[in-house]
């Protein structure tokens, strides 16, 4: 099935405050890329945008985008209060408004997971158009190691990679697509990996039997 389905995260919904506070690979991100010299970088589905603001801190000339209103909006109301400049869009990952070659340097922490197969790839392509050759991109993707895709019985199934879910009220029927290291290699063939894929250690609430396990992927868009 051709769906290229995305959905925004309701993050007028959300009570975790994790999502206002910048992961921990941030600050190893903004070092090495300005010690590369990158500037203009591109939050590509910035949330309430915690990473926008850290890098826009640290000098970097940021823009933003992302699917969800309030998030978009949230992060502008936050920047002006701390007087950043960033730039922001309400934007679907599958077609960005941006021209080739805009970017140096960009973020996508658990977004373009959010699709189908199909519109996986579609992300990829636009990823790879935006960003310039010899770029670099910081990603996370969802593993098939995952307590949800290791139980998909339980989930409406898109596509062989991909489930519908719903446990969080801000992520109802929110897509997610797995990959395991199969999968890596070769959705990412045309890329060079400045380390080697890290599957993360499992996440587990203290009253379920859940756990999660994502991906993190440091590429370099490969010189033409």
């Amino acid at each position: 099935m051709d769906l290229h389905i995305t959905k925004p995260w309701d993050w007028s919904k959300n009570t975790d405050k994790a999502w206002l506070i910048p992961c921990t690979e941030s600050a190893y991100l903004a070092e090495r890329w300005q010690g590369l010299g990158f500037k203009d970088f591109l939050d590509l589905g910035c949330g309430l945008g915690r990473h926008s603001i850290y890098m826009a801190q640290k000098g970097f000339d940021v823009n933003a985008v992302d699917l969800s209103d309030y998030g978009v909006n949230h992060l502008r109301n936050r920047a002006q209060k701390e007087g950043l400049n960033i730039k922001t869009a309400v934007s679907n990952m599958l077609s960005l408004p941006f021209v080739d070659n805009s970017f140096d340097c960009m973020m996508a922490y658990n977004v373009i997971y959010h699709t189908d197969t199909n519109g996986f790839i579609a992300v990829l392509d636009e990823i790879k158009r935006v960003l310039r050759p010899g770029g670099e991109l910081f990603l996370t993707l969802i593993s098939k190691n995952t307590y949800s895709f290791q139980h998909a019985e339980q989930y409406k199934m898109l596509d062989e990679n991909t489930l519908l879910r719903n446990e969080l009220e801000a992520g109802q029927d929110v897509p997610h697509f797995y990959v395991d290291i199969y999968d890596v290699r070769k959705f990412f063939s045309d890329w060079s990996f400045q380390l080697p894929p890290i599957e993360n250690a499992e996440y587990k609430a203290d009253d379920t039997n859940y756990y999660s396990k994502h991906w993190w992927l440091l590429l370099k868009n490969r010189e033409v």
